[in-house]
């Protein structure tokens, strides 16, 4: 199947009424950022709110929060202890999971620095009942559980962090991508993207949309955290797992074509894509 306007006429949004406040759209916590990365947890933030989330918050390190508050005056931002090297301490994990307890969706992991506190969140996430999207560092660190969620958690893997997950070279993932995702969506009863191109969106039922090759000048760095953000957004607003992923990697195309038009094909930057993405949603 393809990800195209049958899929998602079949695969709806939550509409937005007339009469709607920021409470209706939806709470989002963005768990992104490191001393060396601080701009990831900017643009999943910035990308979110884009999809429509009502409400925001961003737990990042501390060295890095105040200038992200600053530059993003729409978040409320937590700074969470750092571990010497950029990335989140242990004592990080108990404030983390008392933000997540408190919000609609979470996205976790864009310019997260792998370090000892990962797979405590990670794990902490899987239990909890914010609907989810994990990238980057929570994938290298997350392990198959016996989950029981109402909504399946959203992994956006590339081919090395997929092979990760699946504990295979990422060759194998590279001769035989839509098995290793159907494989690791079984696993991990998780919607999973493996990312192209193209792109394959996988369900643990075995069904697979295939979203065609795009711009060339959406793989560039900051791209994925976008689409993280953007999927993001649409789970804050209510939308089924499945339904956030289909949207959110047309959207992140349909962006990609817009400003390669406006831009050219390549040499447009990542936190271009978001700025198209309110005029491409649904009315």
């Amino acid at each position: 199947m393809k990800v195209d306007r049958a899929a998602l006429e079949a695969h709806p949004l939550p509409s937005v009424k007339a009469d709607s406040d920021k409470e209706s759209k939806g709470r989002i916590l963005i768990i992104a950022g490191s001393r060396d990365v601080p701009g990831a947890a900017l643009l999943t933030a910035t990308a979110a709110m884009r999809a429509g989330a009502g409400q925001l918050r961003i737990a990042t390190v501390d060295s890095v929060a105040i200038s992200l508050g600053v530059q993003m005056p729409e978040a409320m931002v937590v700074g969470l202890a750092d571990d010497g090297k950029g990335g989140f301490a242990t004592a990080a994990v108990e404030s983390i999971v008392e933000q997540a307890g408190e919000v609609d969706a979470v996205v976790a992991g864009p310019g997260v620095r792998r370090s000892e506190a990962c797979a405590a969140i990670a794990t902490a996430l899987i239990e909890g009942r914010a609907a989810l999207v994990l990238d980057v560092a929570f994938l290298k660190t997350l392990r198959p559980s016996a989950h029981d969620r109402h909504t399946a958690p959203v992994l956006l893997p590339d081919a090395d962090e997929l092979a990760s997950l699946l504990d295979c070279d990422k060759e194998a993932v590279g001769s035989d991508p839509v098995g290793c995702g159907l494989r690791a969506a079984r696993t991990y009863r998780s919607v999973v993207l493996v990312k192209g191109p193209p792109s394959r969106v996988v369900c643990p039922s075995g069904d697979v949309w295939t979203q065609e090759a795009g711009t060339p000048g959406l793989g560039v760095s900051g791209s994925g955290d976008v689409l993280a953000g953007i999927v993001g957004g649409l789970l804050a607003r209510g939308a089924e797992p499945l339904n956030a992923l289909l949207w959110g990697v047309s959207l992140h195309s349909e962006a990609g074509a817009v400003l390669a038009k406006k831009v050219g094909p390549v040499g447009f930057l990542a936190r271009q894509i978001a700025e198209e993405i309110p005029g491409l949603l649904p009315r």
